[in-house]
């Protein structure tokens, strides 16, 4: 069987794709649209439908969350702190497959970070 080899995009809808796509790539190095695509790093995707009522992405509006692989989470907090950018972390999210964090990008889309086990310093 023939089987897909990774994710090769992830398009929504935006207010603001300009001013949204520069905010991904300001603070999560995402290249945007246009240039050289963003080459992801190798590693596990997730992918999971989840039940349609849901609270584990919050806001019940919201059909998608999109989670990044980090190598370096307490790095990457740090970083977007630094730029005002609200970040929420709980003890219970860390467990055998790595360490969480969640954010909102500037339009309430709801973000994953996530580093595995294994990567950097288990100390995130």
């Amino acid at each position: 069987m023939e089987k897909a080899q990774g994710i090769g995009g992830v398009f929504f809808r935006a207010k603001d794709p300009e001013a949204l796509s520069r905010w991904y790539n300001d603070h999560l190095g995402i290249d945007p649209v246009g240039g050289t695509p963003w080459m992801q790093g190798g590693g596990y995707t997730v992918f999971a439908p989840f039940a349609e009522d849901t609270d584990y992405f919050g806001d019940q509006t919201k059909q998608w969350m999109i989670n990044f692989r980090v190598t370096d989470l307490a790095a990457m907090i740090a970083q977007l702190t630094a730029a005002d950018i609200a970040v929420e972390t709980r003890p219970e999210w860390d467990g055998e497959i790595g360490y969480f964090a969640r954010l909102h990008d500037p339009e309430g889309n709801p973000i994953e970070l996530w580093q595995p086990i294994g990567r950097a310093a288990d100390t995130a």
